[in-house]
């Protein structure tokens, strides 16, 4: 069976698997930040989200996050329910 070929005309490994290199949304405390989506199948640790204050579990699909001016060491992981709802609510957990 012969195989498909790009209609874009670029290879198919030449385009980024959904937002792998992250992308920019507005974020708690009216700060710019950086957003990556991690599948369960790479949730692979136990994390603590910032916005419920309980534990996003291994193979839990969720959102990591850190300020575009912070870099990437200060990044949290959220659960998605919690990232979409963070304008209308505080964080829970402050973190040092």
């Amino acid at each position: 069976m012969p195989r498909r070929r790009p209609r874009s005309g670029r290879s198919a490994a030449a385009r980024p698997i959904g937002d792998v290199y992250g992308r920019t949304e507005d974020g708690p405390g009216d700060e710019t930040y950086i957003v990556r989506t991690v599948p369960g199948a790479r949730a692979v640790k136990t994390y603590r989200c910032p916005g419920c204050d309980h534990e996003i579990a291994v193979g839990v699909a969720h959102i990591v996050a850190w300020a575009a001016e912070g870099g990437e060491d200060d990044r949290r992981h959220w659960h998605q329910g919690c990232w979409n709802g963070r304008r209308t609510r505080g964080i829970t957990r402050r973190w040092s």
